[in-house]
């Protein structure tokens, strides 16, 4: 009698390829007993926890959190506040990782070895969502169990996935069709004919400036009380059209509110769309000034307190940086387009290419187990 007991696990981020690779183990793997888990660290984007919803109910299983199956008696360990005080107020860094380590690796860490030792599980299959155009890039091993128990598989590398056959998987899973901004959004640019067709640029703002002010006035909806511009939300929605998180409208990643690997330009769009998050980002920097006086460690790094990005004139320069980038992008994706014009209309396409943009590696160095 075979003795082996096969655990199947596949983390989620919150980001595209993670969650690309959970709708195409359920769709092309059904026999497969996956368990899917999320470890969230109390400080991920609002949009992010909507996405999970979402996720949740197209797997049609439940996406357990490591930390709760493992420290049910001790709430406070999964707080960032409670790790940053263990840590002397020092900020997390790419340097000093230690907010992955002790808030997304450590509960993994447990939750597996409780599963070996209490349930007799004799081998982890762990699912990563590394593509076939990553090659440079490896899964997640553990310190403690990988070894003996653990074994990384990449379906998208094994089945010779890219980039696009993943943002295809989520645009065929159309996870917000019943979002009622998407609804509108779609209504316009498909027309009479139920043909999309690509719209005016004036017809478009004017579309999500009167989206921008029914939101505005509904106090359930996540943007009420936020400045996001009309730019923006129309960024954001048109993500979601494509099946991403709408923070792929303004943002590269998924993550914590104050994840060090962000832009400047996302660091400014915080401040825009969720001030709050962003003024709680400055009251960390300054318990560590309090801690640190003598050159302590910024979000943006040593010596560059956010409270820069505050200035009007440096904003100006991030500002105009940015464009200046978003522009060069835009003119290459306008030249693929006219040598392919079967290709996808995509509207405002820095939706999900920062790394692109800024000519760095995508990810660009983040924690694979945070964004991907």
């Amino acid at each position: 009698m075979d003795s082996n007991k096969t655990l199947h696990v596949l983390g989620l981020s919150g980001g595209k390829d993670s969650a690309a690779l959970a709708m195409y183990m359920r769709d092309n793997y059904p026999d497969l007993d996956i368990h899917y888990y999320f470890t969230d660290t109390g400080k991920e984007l609002p949009e992010v926890n909507i996405f999970i919803d979402k996720l949740r109910g197209y797997l049609g299983k439940e996406i357990i959190d490591p930390y709760e199956e493992v420290f049910t008696s001790n709430r406070k360990k999964k707080d960032f506040d409670y790790h940053l005080e263990q840590h002397k107020n020092y900020l997390p860094s790419p340097q000093a990782r230690w907010c992955t380590i002790q808030m997304k690796l450590v509960p993994f860490e447990q939750w597996v070895k409780k599963k070996i030792e209490e349930e007799g599980y004799t081998e982890i299959i762990s699912y990563v969502g590394i593509r076939a155009d990553e090659p440079e890039r490896d899964g997640f091993l553990t310190n403690n169990v990988t070894e003996e128990f653990i074994t990384i598989k990449m379906p998208f590398r094994e089945d010779g996935l890219n980039r696009q056959d993943i943002l295809n998987i989520l645009q065929q899973a159309d996870l917000y069709s019943d979002d009622e901004e998407v609804k509108a959004f779609r209504e316009v640019k498909l027309g009479c004919n139920g043909i999309e067709q690509m719209l005016p640029e004036e017809l478009l703002f004017g579309h999500f400036e009167q989206r921008l002010k029914l939101i505005k006035s509904n106090p359930n909806h996540p943007y009420y009380g936020s400045n996001i511009d009309v730019s923006t939300l129309a960024k954001v929605v048109s993500a979601m059209d494509q099946g991403k998180p709408g923070y792929y409208g303004w943002r590269s990643r998924s993550g914590c509110t104050f994840c060090f690997y962000q832009q400047k330009i996302e660091w400014l769009r915080l401040m825009e769309i969720y001030p709050d998050a962003y003024e709680e980002a400055k009251q960390y920097e300054k318990a560590a000034e309090d801690e640190r006086p003598d050159g302590t460690f910024y979000w943006l790094g040593k010596g560059t307190p956010l409270s820069v990005l505050e200035d009007e004139e440096r904003k100006q320069m991030i500002l105009e940086n940015h464009k200046k980038r978003y522009d060069r992008f835009v003119k290459k994706q306008e030249r693929q387009r006219a040598r392919n014009p079967l290709q996808k209309i995509i509207y405002f396409s820095d939706v999900d290419v920062m790394d692109e943009i800024y000519d760095q590696a995508e990810g660009g160095g983040a924690c694979v187990t945070c964004y991907k």
